[in-house]
């Protein structure tokens, strides 16, 4: 019950028995848990590293349990702070691929560099992507972005069936807001079902494929996807776009996942609304970060109101950051 906070089962049987019994030793343990010493051993060793038994004062060589309220905010705190700094570590390398995309979003043919190649037009892009997909050999990786119009469901249909027949790794990150349409979420389904690994997250860097960890193509603006797209090649800078994406996939949910909600019982959508928000960025502007329409971006912002008791966005913002939810 407790693995999600860092005990595994026997760890979280000997701490349950020393509340319970706290004269018991090892060998007590043991046998009411019907566990062999070393097992016992473990589990309090475990127990000691997260700080819920402590040497006693009183009964030198005896350990103490540390109360559940107090223990389990402890594991908590910890959790909610190793969250943190995993996300502090994802929007690093989402800055950092946010300047990569910037420094190329202005390529003309006239200053193309070594490593980077231009596509004009959406038949270009398509044209190329089509080709790039069927050469590749082993793995795509892709940032989807939110939902798909059936016209482009249909168009990639074709492709998708031949990477799964050519036994080819395929991982695809979309937003969670791609949850929110029907077509789009019965496609997801169906990749699934060919063997597509896919995950959502709340926000992405910017839309990409990258093929065999060799080309990686983005659209000049994430935003119009059909107004340009760069193709990059550089090993500089496809190991900085191969590390952003395994960032973001491990943070991502997959697919198969109902929404999940943090220690603050919040979604990761109302968790980055809440940052963006706070940062003094506009509905329309989480709108377009999430990839929802004004209207639920309105309605997430009302949400997170009524939960921190908040009559407007700057009072919701003073109080979140006043529980240490910033």
């Amino acid at each position: 019950m407790l693995t999600s906070l860092g005990l595994d089962t026997d760890t979280e049987s000997v701490y349950r028995a020393l509340l319970a019994h706290p004269d018991d030793g090892v060998a007590g343990l043991g046998n009411r848990l019907g566990l062999p010493p070393d097992a016992v051993r473990r589990g309090l060793d475990q127990l000691s590293e997260l700080a819920l038994v402590r040497p006693s004062y009183d009964d030198p060589g005896r350990l103490r349990t540390v109360s559940p309220d107090v223990g389990m905010e402890l594991l908590l705190t910890r959790q909610q702070a190793e969250l943190a700094a995993q996300q502090q570590r994802i929007e690093a390398s989402r800055a950092a691929a946010a300047q990569l995309i910037a420094d190329y979003a202005d390529l003309r043919p006239a200053t193309a560099q070594p490593g980077v190649e231009q596509l004009v037009g959406l038949d270009e892009i398509r044209d190329r992507l089509a080709r790039l997909t069927r050469t590749a050999r082993e793995e795509i990786m892709t940032f989807a972005g939110g939902h798909h119009s059936e016209h482009a469901i249909a168009a990639a249909m074709p492709l998708d069936e031949d990477l799964s027949r050519r036994g080819l790794r395929t991982r695809t990150v979309y937003l969670d807001s791609a949850r929110n349409s029907p077509h789009t979420l019965a496609y997801l389904q169906w990749l699934a079902e060919l063997g597509t690994e896919v995950r959502t997250v709340a926000t992405l860097p910017t839309r990409m494929v990258m093929y065999d960890r060799t080309a990686a193509v983005i659209p000049v603006k994430s935003d119009d996807t059909a107004a340009g797209a760069v193709i990059l090649t550089g090993d500089g800078t496809l190991a900085m776009l191969c590390a952003l994406f395994e960032s973001t996939w491990d943070s991502a949910q997959p697919l198969s996942t109902t929404a999940h909600r943090d220690t603050r019982g919040l979604t990761s959508s109302e968790a980055t609304a809440l940052k963006l928000l706070a940062d003094g960025h506009t509905e329309e502007a989480v709108a377009k970060r999430l990839g929802v329409s004004h209207r639920t971006a309105r309605r997430i912002a009302t949400t997170l109101m009524e939960v921190l008791g908040a009559r407007s966005r700057f009072e919701a913002g003073a109080r979140a950051a006043q529980r240490g939810w910033l």
